[in-house]
């Protein structure tokens, strides 16, 4: 049976959070001599340390409330901080699927966890035969579960991943930067469901903030509170926030763009289907496709050549390149470019 209070760190149990002046006084009107800012200027105010007008926009989106959501700097910090909060550093482990996104690896090293990795098999889906068996072996604290997968751009078997909710006594982390993408339910529809879930989503990718860093994990009240607890107290700046806010409620916008992207992945894979030093595309509901080339190297260094940019990945799959998305002149370019290689 899962038991959230078993797994929290005890020093974190105990600790008493920071309490900033915007967390004491909450009001947006009135003279403010209580958090030493700079009275002059635009941006002298300190940013709202638990992000209330997002988190309800958020909330109203999903069908969840605020206290469901943690906001981030970035889904980095989300995967720093359960780290925080749940591993003792030297003692407790992680279990992730690989290959799959490398920040869950230094975060661990950071925070030195030992992070087990279970393959993923054939078809880069979960072992899940294998995957019951380290959870039994090693009673991770975390589970990592990158759905769709970085770098291979496939949805994980839905019913794989409930199996391990439930076998588990431990956090389960299923990453879903990619999800906008995909036609596959998110795991935040499941959240009353399993109270050992945290949902990971990110500004970054469909909704094209990047450079904000603005990252989202949905759980239960409980370990959301935990989230808050151990986070700077003011994590998200509020030029990020803004923009953040600004991202949502634009949504013809993010939907054009969201059609444009899925349009042109298309056409790129009809495209690579079609180019002789291309072996194998591999299926994706990401933004980015997975290629399986001839003289991977150099393919990768005559297109950086050209100045076309990918990402070589050989290192954790044989001879792929990882490319994402781009408009349609820059697709168009990429491909005229690997036809004449």
């Amino acid at each position: 049976m899962f038991d959230l209070n078993l797994l929290i760190r005890p020093n974190i149990a105990t600790l008493k959070p920071y309490s900033s002046a915007r967390d004491e006084y909450k009001g947006k009107d009135g003279t403010f001599l209580d958090a030493n800012e700079n009275p002059y200027g635009n941006l002298n105010r300190y940013p709202d340390p638990q992000q209330a007008e997002l988190k309800r926009l958020l909330a109203q989106k999903n069908g969840v409330t605020p206290k469901n959501i943690f906001i981030g700097n970035g889904s980095d910090e989300l995967i720093d901080l359960v780290f925080r909060i749940f591993c003792e550093p030297g003692k407790d482990t992680a279990l992730t699927f690989t290959p799959t996104y490398g920040m869950y690896t230094v975060s661990a090293a950071m925070n030195n966890i030992e992070l087990k990795e279970c393959p993923l098999n054939n078809s880069f889906d979960i072992d899940l035969e294998k995957a019951l068996l380290m959870i039994e072996a090693f009673q991770p604290k975390l589970v990592f579960v990158c759905s769709p997968n970085n770098p291979t751009g496939n949805i994980l078997d839905q019913e794989a991943i409930g199996t391990i909710l439930k076998s588990t006594k431990g956090i389960v982390i299923v990453d879903e930067a990619y999800i906008d993408f995909s036609d596959s339910p998110s795991w935040t529809n499941f959240l009353s469901d399993y109270p050992n879930i945290i949902v990971s989503q990110t500004f970054s990718k469909a909704r094209g903030l990047a450079a904000a860093r603005v990252g989202i994990g949905y759980s239960s009240t409980e370990i959301i509170s935990l989230l808050n607890k151990v986070k700077p107290p003011y994590n998200v700046s509020q030029l990020n926030q803004d923009a953040a806010l600004m991202a949502l409620k634009n949504e013809t916008q993010f939907l054009t763009n969201l059609n444009a992207i899925l349009t042109e992945k298309q056409k790129l894979m009809h495209a690579f289907d079609k180019i002789d030093c291309i072996t194998k595309v591999f299926p994706s509901e990401g933004n980015f496709i997975l290629i399986e080339t001839k003289k991977t190297e150099y393919i990768f260094q005559s297109l950086i050549e050209k100045q076309i940019i990918t990402r070589n990945r050989s290192s954790l799959i044989p001879n792929t390149i990882r490319i994402s998305v781009g408009t349609a002149k820059e697709n168009e370019e990429l491909i005229n470019t690997l036809k004449s290689l």
